[in-house]
């Protein structure tokens, strides 16, 4: 990773990724609707804390989405962190879900765990389909890392 500080990363907060899952589960069956959820994606995302400037270049771009994310890990096998943003509101908020169930993890756990949180939500079927690709390419990312790292 390169040189620069790391940004304060809020995660985890759950002890495990099922603990995670189990939080995220319960905050979005709190929603009625979709409306009431989608802002509840756009406040998550604005919890991410920016990243600086020289990682929001093409080294550290995630391609598969159609906006713009920016991705880096940092650690080892032990533990790996993840950091990430987009220019978009809804992205950020499922970088932040993604983020809440992997990041600060092991290889190991990360690699063992599906994220069943998308279809109990109904994520899968509430987003459109250049945000579903997007998502599969930050999950794919982060699993990816965690494969190497094993």
């Amino acid at each position: 990773m390169n040189a620069i500080a790391a940004p304060t990363s809020p995660f985890p907060t759950e002890a495990s990724p099922s603990e995670a899952q189990a939080a995220i589960r319960e905050e979005f069956a709190f929603f009625g609707d979709w409306s009431e959820r989608y802002q509840y994606l756009i406040d998550l995302g604005r919890k991410l804390p920016d990243l600086p400037a020289e990682w929001k270049s093409e080294e550290h771009r995630l391609h598969g989405c159609q906006s713009m994310v920016w991705i880096v890990v940092d650690g080892d096998g032990d533990r790996l962190d993840f950091h990430a943003i987009s220019d978009s509101a809804i992205v950020s908020g499922l970088i932040y879900l993604a983020l809440r169930v992997y990041s600060g993890r092991s290889a190991a756990e990360i690699a063992a765990t599906d994220a069943d949180y998308i279809a109990d939500i109904g994520l899968a079927k509430h987003l459109s389909p250049t945000r579903s690709n997007g998502l599969s390419a930050i999950l794919g990312f982060i699993r990816d890392q965690a494969r190497q790292r094993l």
